[in-house]
C-alpha cells in the first residue's frame, strides 16, 4: 500500500505534525505500507503528482488541495488542527475553515490526532459526520537513552523545569518567563527547548525578556534539539511546564507524561483530557500568572508532592499509546478504507 502525504513544507520541520508524519512513515513497513511525501504548491495540482493507491491530506494543506480535489483514489485526512487553522488571524481564520471543510467532506476517512479535536470536528460549526472521524494520537515514547547519564539540569537549584515547543505567542512562552521570574533564585533552572524563529517577531521578544537581570543564568535555551536530546532533558528534568493557550493534542505533554514528569499548562486545550489537577498535573485557569508561579514554586519546594505528581504522571504516561501502537492504528485504518472502496 503506496500513501501519498500531501503536504506543505518540508517533512523534516520540528513541530507536532510534520513529527508525526515522519513517525508513522518511518514504521510504515511494519505494516505493509510506504509513504511519499507530495508538496503543494500554489497554482499546481498535487494529485497529478501523487502516486499512491491511497491519497493522505495534511490538514495545513487542506484549503489548498481542496480546488483539486476530485481524484477517483480512495481519499482521507490527517487532522491536527480544526478548521481554519489555529496560528493565523480571523480574516485568514473565516476564509480557510470553508475550504478545509469541503475538503474533509470529500475524504472517506478523517483522522483526527486527539479526542478534544475530532470531538469540535463533529461539532457546530463545522458538523462532519461522525462515521469518518476516528482518533489516532501521537505516541509518547520520545527516543531511547540507550543508559546515557541523566544530565545535571538543576545547576545547583532545587528543580530543574523543562519546556518544549516552538516560541509561538500561542504557547505562552513570555507568560511562562513571568511566572518564572516570581520564583525565588534558589527554586529552579529552566531549560527551553524549541525553535526561536517561526514568529520572529515574538521570538525576539523572548530574547529581549531572558536577557533582563531577573531571568540571567536562570533559564536555559536550546533551540531546536532532536528528539534524543529531547529525551535527555526529559529524563533529567523534574517537571514539565507549556502555558499553551491552544494545543490540538499537545505531543510534548504526553511525551513527559511518560517521562513520569508532572505536567504544568493552562486548562486550555487538550490538556486536561490528558492529565488531572492535583493528580499528575498543575492545572490553573488560562492567563493566570500568579497560579502558574504558585505551581511552579510548590513543585521546586515540596518534594513529597512533587514525587506524588511524578508517581501519578508516569502511571498515566503508561497508558498513552506509543509509535509502534500509532502506526499499528494508523495502517490499520487506511487499510481498511481501501478495501471498503474497491
Amino acid at each position: 500500500m503506496l500513501v501519498s502525504l500531501l503536504t506543505r513544507g518540508a517533512p523534516e520541520q520540528l513541530t507536532g505534525g510534520y513529527l508525526y508524519h515522519l513517525r508513522v512513515a518511518t514504521l510504515a513497513p511494519l505494516h505493509g505500507a510506504q509513504v511519499e511525501f507530495v508538496p503543494v504548491r500554489a497554482s499546481f495540482n498535487p494529485f497529478a503528482r501523487a502516486s499512491g493507491d491511497i491519497v493522505l491530506i495534511d490538514s495545513i494543506a487542506a484549503a489548498a488541495v481542496a480546488p483539486w480535489a476530485r481524484d477517483p483514489r480512495p481519499m482521507a485526512a490527517i487532522i491536527h488542527q480544526r478548521p481554519g487553522g489555529i496560528d493565523h488571524g480571523w480574516p485568514r481564520r473565516a476564509m480557510q475553515a470553508p475550504l478545509d471543510r469541503a475538503l474533509y467532506r470529500r475524504c472517506e476517512l478523517l483522522i483526527a490526532a486527539s479526542d478534544a479535536l475530532g470531538e469540535e470536528l463533529v461539532a457546530a460549526p463545522h458538523n462532519l459526520s461522525p462515521e469518518r472521524v476516528r482518533v489516532v494520537p501521537p505516541g509518547s515514547d520520545v527516543a531511547p537513552l540507550h543508559r546515557t547519564p541523566a544530565l545535571d539540569l538543576r545547576r545547583g537549584r532545587r528543580a530543574a523545569f523543562i519546556s518544549v515547543g516552538n516560541w509561538v505567542a500561542r504557547k505562552g512562552t513570555l507568560e511562562l518567563l513571568a511566572a518564572f521570574s516570581e520564583l525565588a533564585d534558589d527554586r529552579a533552572t529552566l531549560h527551553l527547548a524549541g525553535r526561536d524563529d517561526v514568529e520572529r517577531r515574538y521570538g525576539a521578544r523572548v530574547h529581549a525578556r531572558l536577557a533582563a537581570p531577573d531571568l540571567v543564568d536562570r533559564v536555559v535555551y536550546h533551540g531546536a534539539v532532536s528528539r534524543e536530546d529531547v529525551a535527555r532533558l526529559y529524563a533529567g528534568g523534574d517537571a514539565f511546564v507549556l502555558p499553551s493557550y491552544q494545543e490540538p493534542y499537545g505531543t510534548v505533554y504526553g511525551e513527559a507524561l511518560a517521562a513520569g514528569l508532572p505536567v504544568v499548562g493552562w486548562r486550555a486545550g487538550n490538556l486536561p483530557n490528558l492529565a488531572d489537577d492535583g493528580v499528575e498535573a498543575v492545572i490553573v485557569p488560562p492567563g493566570d500568572i500568579a497560579a502558574l508561579a504558585k505551581g511552579m514554586d510548590r513543585l521546586a519546594t515540596d518534594d513529597a508532592w512533587r514525587d506524588r505528581l511524578a508517581a501519578g504522571a508516569a502511571r498515566r504516561g503508561a497508558r498513552l499509546p506509543t509509535w509502534s501502537e500509532v502506526a499499528r492504528m494508523f495502517f490499520g485504518l487506511l487499510e481498511e478504507m481501501a478495501i471498503g472502496a474497491r
